[in-house]
């Protein structure tokens, strides 16, 4: 969702937290993620408390509580074109790979091994992607075309995360497939 919007959407930035919620307060996306969906909250940085989770009064001269006349549109304009980008890039993309495998241990070279999804067709190509432990984004990928495996030269299992996504024909990409079991992407 962060790569597409950032892609699509001019002077727009996505910065990604992560913890389920804020802070003794809970967002419709809980419900999804505790039922084993993947899902996301968006917060507006620059939140104004005076206007959220507050019952409504006025007080001392200021009012409390969240009313559409403190509803920033321009915002909730991007956040709907950000949710919209990524619905219709997961509807365009193929399948995701199925059962991605890890392997490399005590050896200088990581090996990934994937089967497709059923319903992929031969049109479909793949990206392994890696990123070191500490790190919260992709930062390195590489084409393997139509193989289902590949093997990292002197990428170390033990200090990188990997997965693999499926690219359909014009380049739209399946969600990244952890090579793991958590954050795997069923």
């Amino acid at each position: 969702m962060k790569a597409t919007a950032e892609r699509y959407l001019p002077n727009w930035s996505i910065a990604l937290v992560y913890r389920p919620d804020r802070m003794d307060r809970g967002g419709d996306h809980l419900a999804f993620n505790e039922s084993g969906y993947p899902a996301v909250r968006f917060t507006e940085s620059a939140e104004d408390y005076r206007h959220q989770h507050q019952d409504l009064r006025t007080q001392d001269g200021i009012a409390y509580g969240d009313t559409i006349d403190h509803l920033d549109f321009a915002y909730l304009a991007r956040v709907a074109a950000s949710n919209a980008l990524a619905a219709a890039a997961m509807a365009l993309a193929p399948p995701p790979p199925a059962t991605v495998k890890l392997t490399g241990a005590v050896s200088p070279d990581a090996q990934l091994a994937w089967k497709p999804a059923p319903g992929t067709t031969l049109a479909s190509t793949y990206r392994v992607y890696w990123r070191e432990t500490i790190e919260t984004a992709w930062t390195h990928a590489r084409d393997v075309g139509r193989a289902q495996s590949a093997t990292l030269s002197n990428v170390v299992v033990d200090d990188y995360c990997f997965g693999v996504a499926s690219v359909s024909a014009d380049g739209i990409e399946s969600p990244v497939v952890y090579a793991g079991p958590p954050g795997a992407f069923p």
